[in-house]
């Protein structure tokens, strides 16, 4: 078979690979991906399953072209006023609850 004829090889990788290539959290990336907003992955076998590299690296390109124009949605700016409660952290001596000075 001539070369000119053979398509390129598609090169897939796994969820390790694909954690070094994009930073994201697998909740992000899963709720990306049932948005239709990331490629999505499919399965080699009952316990394999890989993501295309060119789809990856294209969604990648394409972030990067969005963040350069600056047409990147982003969250607003939380107003911390607007909280109803701090969270308390546990004390750190222990169980013995509160020292005087908590309580002040």
């Amino acid at each position: 078979m001539p070369r000119e004829k053979l398509q390129p090889m598609r090169r897939t990788i796994r969820r390790h690979q694909l954690r070094e290539m994009v930073p994201l959290a697998d909740t992000t990336i899963y709720e990306l991906e049932r948005r239709g907003e990331f490629p999505r992955r499919f399965r080699l076998s009952a316990r394999c399953v890989v993501w295309d590299q060119g789809e990856v690296e294209a969604w990648l390109d394409e972030r990067r072209r969005i963040s350069d124009a600056k047409t990147d949605k982003r969250a607003p700016i939380p107003d911390v006023r607007l909280r109803k409660a701090r969270p308390v952290k546990p004390s750190v001596r222990g169980r013995e609850g509160p020292s005087q000075a908590d309580r002040a």
